[in-house]
């Protein structure tokens, strides 16, 4: 058995999770590397809420504070309808001062930045190598990677995303689920049009638009849309589709997109997976969307990783066997992550609806429901946090 100080933990993907795990082994002096496809870490993307539960756990280790200062610290999180009508919100600077723990907005690349710089030297984390295969021999782990190399650790981590090969080899292959719409992001400079730490989302009919200021001057905004899957945008045709579709809704949307470089838009389908029970086996395991890939209707899809990769961190660095690590891993994250996945899958269903008296019986519902229950599913989310 080695000791947790002996340990090399081997990392699939240098997204959020993965890179949040090596940083959470880095400070236990765990030895870890990360292998990523990319061949660099650009600053591409779109932004992200890191939401109280994600930033507590950023907290367990030392990196909450430099995430907020690269971001935007978020004042309320109003839904609206398409004139600018308050459907409900919560205030959440007092939840934060209630519950001591921040929610900020930021953009993807700034939180990876933060994440890189405390993740180890630079031969931790390996660029433009990404992980095929592996096998698991009950004392250690060699991995294939993509260059045609091997590489042997104590540990295996999937955590390279939605179609994750360490899934594939531990879980086998099988589709993702289509939500049934489809989505638009985009970064752009216009803080001026949106009041800091004002975060809203409209809904209206088979669509939803969310605006987010993310600090250093710009506005993180997103967009869905009810689509057939796979759909796509005509060439450079994609910012006058979304400006036809949403000409008429509230201000600021026509300005937030006519702002915003038609190279800073990505499209995307949104997809998850139904919930499984285990994600490890043996040496290896999973994390974030190569665990649990949920739609980002309860913004906690890079939450949960973030929780992931600090939960696994001190699980891998506790005494102890690998195999009684990864047992202790999944008894903290499995239930806590599944319910979110079908949380999130179900609010999309709902957000996503067409009916004209479907949606007025929605939206009127949602107004009746007072501000203290999202203030305690708030609540719930950090104190849930193992």
């Amino acid at each position: 058995m080695t000791s947790p100080s002996s340990r090399h933990v081997l990392i699939a993907g240098a997204g959020i999770g993965g890179l949040t795990l090596a940083c959470a082994l880095r400070r236990a002096g765990v030895r870890a590397t990360v292998f990523e496809r990319a061949e660099a870490l650009r600053p591409v993307g779109a932004g992200i809420i890191v939401q109280m539960n994600a930033a507590v756990a950023l907290r367990r280790i030392g990196l909450c504070d430099a995430v907020v200062a690269e971001g935007e610290r978020a004042e309320d999180s109003l839904i609206l309808d398409t004139t600018g009508a308050r459907i409900t919100g919560v205030d959440v600077r007092s939840v934060q001062e209630e519950l001591d723990a921040p929610m900020v907005s930021i953009h993807r690349a700034r939180l990876q930045a933060v994440l890189r710089a405390h993740a180890g030297p630079e031969e931790a984390v390996r660029l433009g190598v990404s992980v095929t295969g592996f096998q698991d021999d009950g004392a250690r782990v060699t991995v294939s990677l993509s260059d045609g190399g091997t590489v042997c650790g104590d540990v295996l981590v999937g955590a390279d995303g939605l179609h994750s090969a360490v899934r594939a080899g531990l879980l086998g292959t099988r589709p993702t689920r289509y939500s049934g719409y489809t989505s638009w992001r985009g970064v752009c400079p216009a803080s001026d049009l949106v009041k800091a730490g004002h975060f809203t989302e409209t809904w209206g009919p088979g669509a939803r638009f969310g605006i987010v200021p993310i600090g250093h001057g710009e506005v993180y905004w997103y967009a869905t849309l009810n689509a057939p899957q796979g759909a796509q945008d005509a060439p450079g045709q994609t910012l006058s589709v979304l400006q036809e579709r949403f000409a008429g809704w509230h201000a600021p949307i026509a300005r937030v997109l006519a702002a915003t470089p038609p190279e800073r838009v990505l499209r995307t389908d949104i997809h998850d997976r139904p919930p499984v029970r285990s994600w490890s086996r043996g040496r290896v395991t999973l994390l974030g969307d190569a665990a649990h890939p949920m739609t980002p209707n309860l913004g906690q899809g890079g939450c949960q990783a973030i929780e992931d990769g600090v939960v696994l961190g001190e699980c891998l660095t506790a005494p102890g066997g690998v195999e009684d690590a990864l047992k202790d891993y999944e008894s903290r994250r499995v239930r806590r992550a599944n319910a979110l996945v079908v949380m999130s899958w179900r609010m999309g269903r709902l957000a996503q609806w067409e009916s004209p008296a479907a949606r007025f019986v929605r939206d009127a519902l949602f107004r009746r429901v007072p501000e203290s229950a999202a203030r305690r599913q708030l609540q719930t989310l950090v104190q849930g946090l193992r």
